[in-house]
């Protein structure tokens, strides 16, 4: 019997490619309705994360400065663009082959290299990094965009037009603006959409030239995925309602404009209305720019400023608003991904009074003289310090530099009903453990990764052993091979949330997060040891204000901010008080899941030396790309 081929024909075929690419934006508008925090699991209708996103000033300011900038970007480059473009018409061959491959180079380059490069360039000029600073890298990486989009129609039109009107009587000015620049009107709209779309869409090189607590909405959200925040979804979804208002706008248009077209007084109207239209729309953006610009260079405050580089989520905003009200001063806020991107920042030259690290980025910080010593004196709430955290520091043996902040461990978070109890005592072998095989979350993290496998093999997780370490790396190699892991970062939260997996190495703030959203889920350390971490505050050189550097310091060492701060951030506080709080009546165990430094097998990451660094680095590339 012959088999009859089945063909799925064009329009299914289109019909899976809608639906694989709007799928994802419908599925965010939908859950930007949600009751719960949930970003996978529908609780009920809810419009509180609109209301939330609407009173949230750091996202209002985000949405001014993305939009500001492309609008002013947009028109700067386009102009730029436009004038390089005609300007290339008319020169030698060899000087219009060498511009228009130097333009090439943004066009191809990765993003991170463009960042960086600008980040020196601004650094060595000595530029205060922030609103000028983006909208001078959006100008530079948006113009040749707009070249490449003009020239093309420079190339294929006929030069001699603009003679011709020269020759009828029109000046130089004339002949661009009324018949070069008509004739261009296509690549010059192509261009200025492109370079709008390019800067309301940027991160990587926005994240790496602002400052002085400048952001745009990329940064924005991407500090929020450090935790879930559906307040992402809410935004996101305004976003996309604004361009499709856009776009039915501009298909609908030609269609109305037609219509009125034989209409004798409409179009004597609109001819009127479109002589005023230009100048009128130039004004406004000169007074924008002009108003921007006196902002940004010229709004001096009586009042004391201190600038905090902290990571992201990881301080409740409305305590830093309350802290500028009680000491009469302004804060400016700033956040970084990772201690690696943090330290990238300082060598490049940014300065910053407060940053908070973690304890290794600590140890690296003081052997490179970054630090000043901490005047304890000042901070009145050091006796209310857990002990623990003041003892033994081997990252600040004299506790010379730190101010503890927030501390906890990592550990294995599972799910009860999947979990067999007896099972946990294998300690971190459980995550080799075939019954679980494609049911396992691993943090996308290099030394956590190596901490476990060497903790497990009985090692120092801070070992300089290149055979302990190829051991480890082994380890992970079978891991890999028999488990089947996915390798995730901040989303393991929702995932653990929803039930997906049965285990998960998570740090124990998010463990107790996904606990109190979840309760057939719990949380332990192995008995084989863990990393222990501490995060501090610190004082860097470049600090001119000691004073109110230790009175913020100390502000976060009160027990009614930290509570309120740990309420929000979820774990455990460097208070005793504090600590001791969450571990009491309705609060046992909410939030932080109790680090234990009794175990003399729990340890602290220290500052790696750069070849063990490299080194490990390199099993780890070889481990993420194992099949």
């Amino acid at each position: 019997m012959r088999l009859k081929k089945i063909s799925l024909g064009p329009k299914l075929y289109i019909a899976v490619c809608f639906l694989f690419f709007y799928l994802p934006i419908a599925v965010t508008m939908f859950f930007s309705f949600n009751s719960s925090k949930s970003l996978t699991h529908f609780t009920g209708f809810s419009l509180h994360w609109y209301e939330k996103l609407l009173t949230d000033q750091n996202i209002l300011a985000a949405v001014y400065v993305s939009i500001s900038i492309a609008i002013f970007a947009t028109i700067i480059s386009t102009i730029l663009g436009t004038i390089t473009a005609i300007g290339l018409s008319k020169s030698r061959k060899v000087l219009k082959e060498w511009i228009l491959n130097v333009n090439n180079i943004p066009i191809m380059n990765p993003d991170i290299v463009t960042a960086i490069s600008l980040m020196i360039l601004f650094t060595s000029a000595r530029l205060e990094r922030g609103y000028i600073t983006m909208l001078l890298a959006h100008i530079a990486f948006c113009t040749p965009f707009v070249i490449t989009s003009v020239y093309p129609k420079v190339r294929s039109m006929d030069h001699n037009l603009a003679d011709v009107a020269m020759d009828l009587g029109a000046t130089p000015f004339q002949a661009l603006t009324k018949v070069i620049v008509p004739l261009l009107r296509p690549g010059i709209f192509a261009g200025m959409l492109l370079a709008f779309t390019m800067s309301l869409d940027d991160f990587v090189v926005s994240y790496f030239v602002t400052g002085n607590g400048v952001a745009n909405i990329s940064i924005i959200v991407y500090n929020m995925t450090k935790r879930i925040n559906p307040t992402i979804n809410a935004l996101s979804t305004l976003l996309i309602l604004a361009v499709v208002i856009v776009l039915v706008g501009v298909n609908l248009w030609p269609a109305i404009k037609a219509k009125r077209r034989g209409n004798p007084k409409y179009q004597a109207v609109t001819k009127r209305k479109s002589k005023k239209l230009v100048p009128i729309l130039a004004g406004i953006c000169i007074i924008a720019v002009g108003i921007t610009c006196v902002t940004q260079f010229s709004a001096i405050s009586s009042k004391q400023v201190l600038r905090v580089f902290n990571s992201g989520e990881y301080i409740d905003m409305d305590l830093i608003a309350q802290f500028e009200d009680e000491y009469d001063c302004q804060v400016v806020y700033e956040t970084f991904d990772s201690n690696e991107s943090m330290y990238t920042k300082l060598q490049s030259g940014a300065t910053y009074d407060i940053l908070v690290p973690s304890d290794y980025m600590i140890e690296r910080l003081i052997e490179e003289d970054y630090l000043k010593k901490i005047d304890w004196k000042q901070i009145t709430h050091k006796d209310d310090i857990i002990p623990s955290l003041m003892e033994n520091n081997e990252f600040d043996p004299k506790n010379e530099y730190t101010v503890p902040y927030y501390w906890g461990t990592v550990g294995i978070l599972y799910d009860t009903n999947v979990v067999d109890e007896e099972d946990l005592a294998q300690g971190w072998e459980i995550l080799r453990n075939p019954k679980y095989k494609g049911d396992l979350y691993m943090y996308d993290s290099e030394r956590d990764s190596f901490m476990i496998a060497l903790k497990t093999l009985g090692y120092s997780m801070n070992t300089t052993n290149k055979k302990e370490l190829l051991e480890a790396y082994d380890w992970l190699i079978q891991q890999r091979e028999t488990m089947d892991p996915v390798y995730v970062g901040d989303d393991v939260m929702d995932n653990m949330i929803s039930g997906n997996k049965a285990l998960a190495v998570v740090y124990s703030g998010d463990g107790t997060y996904v606990i109190d959203e979840n309760e057939d889920m719990s949380f332990f350390v192995p008995e084989q040891g863990s990393n222990v971490w501490t995060d501090g505050m610190v004082v860097t050189k470049d600090c001119n204000n000691m004073e109110l550097a230790c009175q913020f310091m100390d502000f976060f060492l009160d027990k009614e901010v930290a509570i309120q701060n740990t309420e929000y951030i979820g774990y455990d506080s460097a208070v005793q008080s504090v600590y001791d709080y969450y571990r009491e009546g309705d609060y046992a165990g909410n939030p932080g899941c109790g680090p234990d430094t009794s175990n003399p097998l729990n340890e602290v990451f220290r500052n790696q030396p750069q070849k063990i660094k490299a080194f490990t680095a390199n099993l780890w590339t070889k481990i993420k790309s194992h099949k």
